[in-house]
C-alpha cells in the first residue's frame, strides 16, 4: 500500500562518518518517537533537526539527529524522517531492524521515488533523472541529468501533447459537425501542416537526443589493430596508468583489457583488444574472436597502425571490416622513421609511448561527435533509452497520419494515428503508465531512494 510505512538505509553501507536511515509514511513519525529519547517528535514543526538518541529496551544504540519533515511538502509528499547515525554497517542496520519491529515495513527498491511520482510530486521524467544524477561520470552528463530533473524534458514533451491535443479537437468537432469544415480542407489545409511542423520538431529532438546519449553512457570505443602496433600503449596513455602490459613480444594480449576516461565530457568505454591475425595458437584466437565481437559491438574504432612499418595484408583486411564504422586512423611511433605512405580520413599521428599526439586525439574525438553543437544551458536532451524509443514511436505514427492524409483516408483514421501518437507521448512523462511498467524501473534504483 502507497500509505504504509517504509523504512530503508539510503547511505552505502560500511565505514564512514554518518549513514542515513529513511522513513516514510502515515506512521514514520510516530514510529521514530517510539525509539527516539529527546523532544517528542509528534510535537516539532517540519523540516526541523533534533538531537537524541535511538533507545532498544532502556539501552542506547546511538547518539542520533532526526529530521521531520511533515506532509505533503516532502520528497514523498508523505510524513518523513530521516535518521542521521554514525557511520557503520552494525549501528545503521541495528536502528533500521528496530524501525521495522516496530511496525514500518522494509522498502523495495526505489521506493520512495516511486511513491514521489505516484502521488504527482515528480514526473517519470524527473524520476529517470534522479538516477541519472546518481550514475553521472561527467559535467556535462551531470548537467543533462539535472535539466531533467528541473521538468525541461517534461515541458518539452507537454509542449508536443497540447499541439496534437489541439488537432485532436479540432477533428472530433468535424466528426460531430460535418458541415462545419470540408474534410479534405480540413485535413490539408489545417492538420497536414501542422503535422508536419510537429514531425520536424520531434526529427529534431531525436537529432540531438544521439548526442544527449553518448553524453549519459559515453561511447563503446574499440582499440584495434594487429599485433604489436601499440594498442596497449595507447590504453596506458589514454587512461594514463599501466593498465596493460607492454612487450615487443608479439600476442602479449590476448584477452580484451577495459578502463574507461572522460574526455571533454564525453566517457570513453574503452576496450583494448587482441592484436588480429591469422593464429594458430588455440588462446590467441579465442582473444581474437573476442575482438571482432567487440568491433561489431562498438560505437567508435580507435584503429591504430604502425608508421614504421608499410601497410600489411592483415591492416588491409581490418580497414575493410571496419569501414562501415565511425573510426579514427591513429598512426602511431611517429618518433620512428616513417614507412607508412597511405592517408585517411579523421586521423592523427602519436607515439603512444612518448605520449605525443594525445591531446591532438582527444580533440579529433570530441569534434567527430559533439562538433560543438552542444549547448546545455540553452536546449533540452533526451538520454534515456526507454523515452527516446517512446518518441520515434510517436513519430513512426504522426507520419502514418500524413500518409492517411496523403491518400485521403476517412478523418477519423487520421485521428487514430494522431491519438496514438499523443498517448506515446504521455508514455515518456508517465501519463499511461503500468503498474510492470513502473516496477521495471524502480527495481533499477538502489534501496532507500
Amino acid at each position: 500500500m502507497i500509505t504504509d510505512t517504509i523504512a530503508a538505509i539510503s547511505t552505502a553501507l560500511g565505514q564512514s562518518a554518518i549513514n542515513i536511515v529513511r522513513m516514510s509514511g502515515d506512521d514514520a513519525i510516530n514510529i521514530a518517537n517510539l525509539v527516539f529519547r529527546g523532544k517528542d517528535l509528534t510535537k516539532a514543526k517540519s523540516h526541523t533537526v533534533h538531537y537524541g538518541h535511538i533507545i532498544e529496551d532502556s539501552m542506547i544504540l546511538d547518539e542520533v539527529l532526526i529530521t521531520v519533515f511533515k506532509a505533503p511538502k516532502t520528497f514523498t509528499t508523505q510524513d518523513i524522517i530521516e535518521i542521521n547515525c554514525h557511520g557503520g554497517t552494525y549501528v545503521a542496520r541495528k536502528i533500521l531492524s528496530l524501525l521495522l519491529s516496530k511496525g514500518a515495513r522494509l522498502a523495495n527498491n526505489g521506493e520512495f521515488t516511486e511513491r514521489a511520482f505516484l502521488n504527482g510530486r515528480i514526473d517519470l521524467t524527473q524520476a529517470e533523472s534522479i538516477m541519472d544524477i546518481i550514475e553521472a561520470q561527467s559535467k556535462m552528463s551531470l548537467t543533462l541529468a539535472n535539466k531533467g530533473l528541473d521538468g525541461a524534458i517534461y515541458q518539452l514533451i507537454i509542449d508536443l501533447r497540447d499541439q496534437l491535443l489541439s488537432l485532436i479537437a479540432h477533428i472530433e468537432v468535424n466528426i460531430d459537425y460535418p458541415e462545419y469544415d470540408d474534410v479534405i480542407t480540413l485535413s490539408n489545409e489545417l492538420i497536414k501542416p501542422k503535422v508536419e511542423s510537429l514531425l520536424s520538431r520531434i526529427k529534431e529532438i531525436l537529432k540531438k537526443s544521439e548526442y544527449g546519449k553518448i553524453i549519459k553512457e559515453g561511447l563503446k570505443t574499440a582499440i584495434i589493430g594487429r599485433p604489436n602496433v601499440g594498442k596497449s600503449s595507447l590504453l596506458n596513455a589514454l587512461l594514463k596508468e599501466e593498465k596493460a602490459i607492454v612487450t615487443e613480444i608479439q600476442g602479449t594480449t590476448r584477452d580484451t583489457i577495459e578502463g574507461f576516461i572522460n574526455i571533454g565530457g564525453i566517457i570513453l568505454n574503452l576496450v583494448d583488444t587482441a592484436g588480429i591475425r591469422d593464429s594458430e595458437d588455440i588462446v590467441e584466437k579465442i582473444g581474437i574472436d573476442k575482438a571482432k565481437k567487440v568491433i561489431n559491438e562498438a560505437e567508435l574504432i580507435l584503429f591504430v597502425l604502425d608508421q614504421s612499418e608499410t601497410i600489411t595484408e592483415d591492416d588491409k583486411k581490418l580497414l575493410e571490416l571496419t569501414k562501415h564504422k565511425k573510426r579514427i586512423i591513429i598512426i602511431n611511433k611517429s618518433d620512428l622513421h616513417k614507412k607508412l605512405t597511405e592517408s585517411f580520413e579523421h586521423s592523427v599521428e602519436i607515439s603512444a609511448r612518448n605520449n605525443v599526439g594525445i591531446q591532438e586525439l582527444e580533440e579529433l574525438i570530441q569534434t567527430m561527435f559533439l562538433k560543438g553543437e552542444v549547448n546545455l544551458n540553452e536546449e533540452t536532451y533526451l538520454s534515456n533509452a526507454r523515452q527516446i524509443a517512446k518518441l520515434k514511436e510517436a513519430k513512426s505514427s504522426l507520419q502514418d497520419s500524413l500518409y492517411a492524409i496523403k491518400e485521403q483516408l476517412p478523418i477519423d483514421m487520421v485521428e487514430i494515428d494522431l491519438k496514438t501518437a499523443w498517448s506515446l507521448l504521455g508514455d515518456i512523462i508517465g501519463a499511461n503508465s503500468s503498474t510492470n511498467l513502473l516496477d521495471e524501473l524502480f527495481s533499477k534504483f538502489c534501496l532507500g531512494k
